[in-house]
């Protein structure tokens, strides 16, 4: 977990780290969201949920808990709705489309449980983080980086 972590905080430009294990209470019982960013150029907060396992759909009840608790407690005013990611080892893309997740501002990815060639994982690795900034400055032209005059 602390390997998937680390390289999720390596891959954001705008995100801003602000949790690892938040606690949230919801009555008496305790939560834990895995990790909580906010995202500078989208103005709200990722909660991201790692699993170990295949995407249950259960998991959409307890990101859904999460989102309502963070939009209740932690948004701030001017922000927009948490979104949630559930980064877990694979997923069966019937389910995530019955589940209607974009409803919710859920996503789900998955990750490779098997280890690529070096070669090939930087390639993607590259190739995921341009297609990232590529669809962020699109969505917000005004993160664009600017040019300097010689």
């Amino acid at each position: 977990m602390r390997e998937m972590e680390n390289f999720i905080l390596e891959m954001g430009v705008g995100f801003t780290f602000v949790a690892r294990q938040k606690r949230i209470q919801v009555d008496s019982d305790d939560f834990y969201i895995d990790l909580l960013f906010y995202h500078r150029g989208l103005h709200r907060l990722v909660a991201i949920e790692l699993k170990l396992r295949d995407f249950q759909p259960g998991d959409k009840g307890q990101m859904e808990l999460y989102l309502r608790w963070l939009a209740k407690y932690e948004q701030k005013p001017g922000e927009e709705s948490p979104i949630g990611l559930i980064l877990c080892a694979g997923k069966k893309h019937e389910q995530i489309e019955l589940l209607e997740l974009e409803k919710s501002g859920i996503r789900v990815a998955s990750y490779w449980t098997k280890i690529l060639p070096r070669k090939l994982l930087q390639r993607k690795l590259h190739d995921a983080i341009a297609h990232a900034r590529e669809q962020l400055t699109q969505q917000n032209p005004q993160l664009l980086p600017k040019t300097r005059k010689s």
